[in-house]
């Protein structure tokens, strides 16, 4: 389970192509690295990877095609940085929202709005995920627990603080660029249930 609450940002230093698989080895901040072993859980944009291989704060992951198909990981080039979070621990504080490390689905930017205070991106709203998306509900955002501000003409925004910003790889998004997404457990399980209710009394 994650939380939604980057810990850090690994850069990725060197990629290995294989037949519809690719391994990816990152350079993680020390203090992510304490602890860390083979097979342990680590969420990349939001996107659980296991660990394969640990040298000093060289990790290597392995992706399989689907998770290449599905996810932005697939875009990455060496030199290229994801937001990172490993997973929580039984009594770990929960600033965020309980999120499975399972990308549903991806997005794209369709604008950002900054001011002196104020930093708002829009998201064309998920193709066949739309019901899910509320106003004030969570969202997990290339791994980060966001809040949805607004939704208008197909789209969503989020506020950003310069916390985010400055911890996180969103800030450096532009127009157009894929964005994972993870839609928030709760909020789907109750949609669905409601929706098969609703059908149930049809009959």
């Amino acid at each position: 389970m994650f939380t939604g609450i980057v810990q850090g940002v690994a850069t990725l230093i060197k990629l290995i192509e294989k037949d519809d698989f690719r391994t990816h080895i990152m350079t993680m901040p020390g203090r992510l690295t304490e602890g860390l072993s083979i097979g342990a859980s680590v969420a990349h944009n939001g996107c659980c990877l296991t660990v394969t291989e640990i040298k000093g704060n060289r990790v290597s992951f392995d992706l399989m095609q689907e998770t290449l198909r599905l996810t932005n990981l697939g875009e990455l080039q060496v030199g290229d940085s994801v937001n990172i979070e490993r997973a929580a621990r039984f009594g770990d504080e929960i600033g965020g929202h309980a999120m499975s490390g399972h990308i549903m689905c991806t997005t794209e930017v369709v604008n950002i709005m900054e001011s002196d205070n104020n930093y708002r991106i829009w998201f064309s709203l998920p193709k066949g995920y739309e019901k899910y998306v509320f106003e004030k509900g969570y969202l997990g955002i290339d791994g980060i627990s966001l809040t949805v501000g607004e939704i208008e003409n197909g789209c969503f925004c989020v506020n950003l603080i310069p916390e985010t910003l400055e911890r996180t790889t969103i800030g450096q998004r532009s127009i157009g660029s894929r964005i994972n997404i993870e839609i928030d457990p709760q909020t789907q399980a109750i949609v669905d249930t409601v929706e098969r209710v609703m059908a149930q009394q049809k009959f």
